[in-house]
Parts: C-alpha cells; sequence; structure tokens
C-alpha cells in the first residue's frame, strides 16, 4: 500500500464514530455533567464496560438505554379512570379527616395539650 493511500484510510477512519465513547464525549451528548456519569455508571444505573479501568460507552447500547426512557402518553381511558380514583382517595381522606377531628369535638393537638404532651 503506497504512502497517499495509506494516509487516506486513516483520514477515513478519524472521521467515522469511535467504537466506544469516552466519559467526556458521552457527557458533551447528553449535555450532563462527566461526574454524574461517573457516578451513574458505579451505581449500574448506565450501560458501560470498563477497559483497563477506564469507563467507556457503547453507542447503541446507549442508545437502546435512551430508547428504555421514552414515554407514550395515556388512553383516555385511563386518564378517566385515574380521575375516578382520585374522587374516592378524596372521599377517603375526608371521611378520615372527619373521624379524627370530630370524634369528641376537639382537635387532636387539644387533646395532647390536655394531656400535658
Amino acid at each position: 500500500m503506497d504512502h497517499e493511500a495509506e494516509s487516506g484510510l486513516v483520514s477515513q477512519c478519524r472521521r467515522e464514530e469511535p467504537l466506544l465513547w469516552t466519559v467526556k464525549e458521552l457527557a458533551y451528548r447528553l449535555r450532563i455533567k462527566p461526574s454524574t456519569l461517573y457516578a451513574w455508571a458505579a451505581q449500574g444505573k448506565i450501560p458501560c464496560r470498563k477497559v483497563y479501568g477506564l469507563v467507556r460507552f457503547n453507542p447503541s447500547e446507549i442508545e437502546r438505554w435512551l430508547d428504555s426512557f421514552i414515554t407514550r402518553p395515556l388512553s383516555p381511558a385511563k386518564t378517566n379512570a385515574r380521575r375516578r380514583g382520585t374522587s374516592d382517595v378524596d372521599q377517603l381522606i375526608a371521611s378520615a379527616i372527619h373521624a379524627i377531628y370530630t370524634a369528641r369535638c376537639e382537635k387532636p393537638d387539644e387533646d395532647r395539650a390536655k394531656q400535658g404532651g
């Protein structure tokens, strides 16, 4: 292989996406601090590899990891069910408050004050 062909091959390799991303490269892409990435890697929150003690990230694994955070909007049926459930919770809270505050027509704080504590 002559020198021109060899230098063309080297420059072509440099233009391609790296095989693995560094902490600095991925932090820049995600717009987060490198220290956050180190913490996530240590906690197992993000897919990574350690190569001779250096943390590296596989771009395709990071894409799959990011895709796992995509949220889809709730369907109207689920939204309505959630609203109906809220009224049940509100009713439960209201009845609990009523039971506590009207049991002896006094507030719990007043009871404790009368008991000395």
